[in-house]
């Protein structure tokens, strides 16, 4: 494959063309034919001037039209982390984006296709045998292909509006983007720039200074409207404009324009709804209406539609502001050497203007042979390619060029500014990136073999098949391994299997998964993106089907703000109809049951998961995995004795099962077993559990142990050597660290102020006061009473107040009490607490997590003096099991 022209649109294309050729194991030769040192950059962006801006914001510039945020993710890796979607980057940046995605491409690819960069031009095209393509190279060379796309840009401008004279002279501009155009302008020198369209704006930008007037002239005198600092929503337009005589479309577009002028104050949104509509419309028109369009509307429609990025616009006002630019509406009609030095230019009305030099800014031509391309002329000559509507651009066949015959003969594929006259809106990145991904796609086409059928593909360790080579489901079943036994790792074991098999759907799926619910350090959106691509290319059903249930969970939680748990919706009811048609799926299963790895299905009373775990139970026939998830829930269900027997039975089989081993901590804390619990679980964590997810959590539950044992030593020590921030941080820190502290302070075996701020920072600030579910929120509720952070804490409440319902109706009236336990209103926090505990099973987590309100009420119960009551809550804790702490305190109200 030959790709010409290495700007943003063969950058684009070669990035689909790699990425494409890896998924479905197509060897692939491609050569990149391009002059220019960089790929990627082209003529818009590699201009290095800072104040040169997009005039498409972040969130329309993604390389990959169904990952938009890639590029402001990009922005965030690479030093901008408080960028956001609104925002205008610098073109030198995106250029920087369009070369590293490229570059990381091609090294995704290495293996299957090499990558050839050839800092030459072609200028000419041929027949070749075999229905092949001939190019011939500016340096004498000539590259063979079985396939060309020409990624060429707009096509030059010969500069047909400037009379001979100034053509002639040696103070005429006529490629202001070509390296050192403007390294004579001398610091004093007055310039003249025809055209007032972005060209003239950006070069506007780098020739403002103190004592220089910048003119700019052009037929209308308009320049581009500026972007709306605040962005409103699109507003679509109304139905039944395709197909309407271009008089009536007009006059119809004229009033949804001035309607929602009226109705937003703004005319923008009405021309951002319109813009996926502007292909089929161009394209309902006749040639004489596009004509009509061309000579009346193009200029409006360009200075509306084109616009510049807010901050532009603002430094071009203080430039028309101080006079040092002027635009003018006229045409030049004549021009002459000055009396000393410089140009007189006379515009048609009588206008002179005395400037040192004369710039073209008047942009691109329409014709693809316009600019005099060897190329392009060749193609139309040669009847390789026709001209397209009113002899703008080319004519193709949805990218593939048409021949003087009228078909799409030869393997020549186009895209972006050459099929504006079929298309008109052509030119920006979101058309483009997606014409590269359909070009890529009808290069590859004839390439792609049909499935073969195969006898046996490579299977999971629970008997699933997997649509991949041996060595890829060997890595996934290693990254299996660690997810159903929680054990780190899993996330660099399904990397190495999307490396083997970049087309690996299910690895793509568990990446982006365990980059949403477990912190991976994934590109989330890159992997899920990578996974429904390659799940349509080659996948089975039981493929398909998880990387749905994987696609709602993800696009469900970030609706709802993002972060762990989330509220019930279609992805619950997905991934339980998925399990219900695949029970042998283990990875699902894990992601269902609400253990300790994922955040489960929102379910309030346990019975789902616990439906779940029994209705797979025969495709696991006793096997150690599903043995572990039983065992946590019987626990859940009060059954511990049982529970016991299933975590041990479990664990005898599968040690390092981290299921088992946190049902089993729950277990001997739920009976009371303090001493075995503390002694077997901390042998664990520093033998079985050394390659543990989440130790911190399994090292709160020692910790819970030694408070129970009322050894406070041992508390702190733990804490300093285990849960200190540092060696925990994120949500893990907010949830375990935070709450044992808070634990310890109400059980009185921690004086003083305990070091919660150091928690507060490890954290996330957004997570702290904005958190998305119940079960977060709790734990920063009782994290900033620790504080003592009063104004933190009625921000959460107002942040609880407008989420879901169970924030609202548990949450705020649990920080309106823990701001009385703040100011030691001692009475109404105890009946605030007291009121709360019946409904605290609504916010998830274990009954032992949960528990740290009831320790609350406990303090606050004697801090009030109800004693009696206080020795009625410890009796009955002491029913539940036994706890040398519970028995301290109640000796302690005795007294």
């Amino acid at each position: 494959m030959a790709v010409v022209g290495a700007g943003a649109a063969g950058a684009l294309v070669a990035v689909q063309l790699c990425e494409a050729a890896a998924r479905r194991r197509i060897a692939l030769d491609l050569v990149l034919l391009d002059p220019a040192p960089e790929a990627g950059r082209g003529v818009a962006y590699a201009t290095e001037v800072p104040e040169h801006r997009l005039n498409v914001p972040v969130g329309g510039m993604s390389c990959y039209p169904d990952d938009p945020g890639h590029f402001r993710r990009w922005l965030c890796r690479h030093g901008e982390s408080t960028v956001t979607a609104a925002d205008f980057a610098s073109r030198y940046r995106y250029g920087s984006y369009l070369a590293d995605t490229l570059g990381r491409a091609v090294i995704a690819a290495h293996g299957t296709v090499s990558v050839r960069r050839l800092r030459t031009r072609a200028t000419g095209c041929a027949d070749a045998a075999g229905g092949r393509l001939e190019l011939r190279l500016a340096d004498g060379g000539t590259v063979t292909a079985d396939s060309v796309v020409l990624a060429t840009g707009p096509a030059a401008g010969r500069a047909g509006w400037a009379p001979a004279e100034l053509l002639a002279s040696d103070r005429f501009v006529p490629s202001p983007w070509s390296p050192g155009a403007l390294d004579a302008v001398g610091e004093t020198d007055d310039v003249l720039l025809v055209g007032t369209g972005l060209t003239a704006v950006d070069l506007a930008l780098v020739l403002d200074r103190p004592g220089r007037t910048v003119h700019a002239v052009s037929r209308s005198g308009l320049l581009p409207q500026p972007h709306a600092v605040a962005p409103l929503p699109a507003v679509p337009p109304p139905p039944g404009l395709a197909g309407l005589p271009f008089h009536r479309l007009r006059r119809e577009l004229t009033r949804h324009f001035a309607a929602t002028r009226r109705l937003h104050g703004d005319w923008r949104p009405a021309l951002d709804g319109l813009r996926p509509e502007i292909v089929r419309l161009w394209q309902g028109l006749t040639d004489d209406e596009r004509a009509e369009f061309l000579g009346r509307d193009a200029t409006p429609w360009n200075v509306h539609r084109h616009r510049m990025a807010p901050s532009t616009a603002e430094t071009v006002a203080r430039a028309r502001a101080a006079r040092r630019l002027r635009i003018h509406a006229g045409r030049v009609a004549s021009a002459a050497p000055g009396q000393e030095g410089g140009l007189v230019v006379s515009l048609a009305d009588g206008r002179e203007m005395r400037v040192a030099w004369v710039v073209d800014c008047t942009g691109p031509g329409l014709r693809a042979d316009g600019g005099g391309d060897p190329l392009w002329c060749g193609l139309l000559a040669d009847g390789f390619a026709v001209p397209g509507p009113l002899g703008i651009g080319v004519s193709t066949d949805r990218g593939r060029l048409l021949d003087s015959g009228g078909q799409p003969g030869r393997p020549l594929f186009t895209l972006g500014a050459s099929r504006r006259g079929e298309l008109w809106e052509t030119t920006a990145i979101p058309e483009i990136r997606a014409q590269a991904k359909e070009v890529a796609e009808a290069v590859l086409a004839p390439l792609t073999r049909a499935p073969r059928s195969v006898r046996r593909r490579p299977t999971d360790q629970f008997g699933l098949p997997l649509s991949t080579h041996a060595a890829a489901a060997a890595a996934f079943r290693g990254g299996l391994g660690r997810v159903v036994t929680v054990r780190a790792k899993a996330a660099e074991a399904f990397a190495r299997a999307t490396e083997l098999d970049p087309g690996f759907a299910l690895g793509h799926a568990a990446l982006a998964l365990l980059g949403h619910e477990c912190g991976a350090d994934v590109d989330v959106a890159r992997e899920l993106a990578d996974a429904q691509r390659s799940v349509r290319e080659r996948g089975d059903e039981r493929e398909r089907s998880f990387v749905d249930v994987v696609t709602r969970r993800i696009t469900e939680h970030e609706a709802q703000g993002g972060g762990a748990g989330k509220g019930a919706g279609d992805g619950d009811a997905a991934l339980v109809d998925h399990l219900g048609r695949y029970p042998a799926d283990a990875f699902a299963l894990g992601i269902a049951v609400p253990t300790i790895a994922f955040s489960g299905v929102a379910d309030l009373d346990g019975t789902l998961a616990l439906g779940l775990v029994e209705r797979t139970a025969p495709a696991y026939a006793g096997h150690w995995f599903h043995t572990s998830l039983l065992s946590f829930v019987r626990q859940e269900q009060g059954r511990i004795e049982e529970a016991g027997e299933l975590a041990r039975a479990a664990l005898a089989e599968e040690p390092a099962s981290g299921h088992a081993v946190h049902a089993l901590a729950h277990v001997h804390y739920e009976s009371g077993d303090h001493h075995v619990g503390r002694d077997w679980l901390d042998g664990w964590i520093g033998g079985h559990g050394r390659g543990a997810v989440h130790r911190a959590h399994f090292s709160w539950h020692v910790a819970l142990h030694e408070l129970a044992l009322d050894d406070s030593a041992a508390v702190r020590r733990r804490w300093f050597a285990q849960l200190a921030p540092g060696q925990v941080n994120g949500v893990r820190a907010l949830v375990d660290s935070g709450s044992l502290l808070w634990r310890a302070r109400m059980s009185r075996n921690w004086t003083g102020r305990v070091p919660v701020d150091g928690v507060l920072d490890a954290v996330a600030r957004e997570l702290v006061e904005r958190p998305s579910t119940a079960f977060t929120a709790l734990h920063s509720a009782v994290a900033l009473t620790a504080a003592g952070d009063l104004p933190a804490l009625r921000r959460l409440s107002t942040h609880a107040a407008g989420a879901d319902p169970v924030q609202r109706e548990v949450i705020v009236p649990l920080c309106g009490a823990l701001e009385a336990v703040l100011e030691e209103e001692w009475a109404t926090a105890v009946r605030e607490l007291r009121g709360l505990l019946p409904s605290l099973r609504r916010v998830g987590g274990s009954a032992a997590q949960r528990e740290v309100i009831e320790e609350t009420l406990l303090y606050a119960l004697v801090e009030a003096g109800h004693s009696d009551t206080a020795r009625d809550l410890l009796e009955q804790r002491l029913d539940r099991r036994a706890s040398p702490l519970d028995r301290r305190r109640l000796a302690g109200l005795s007294a």
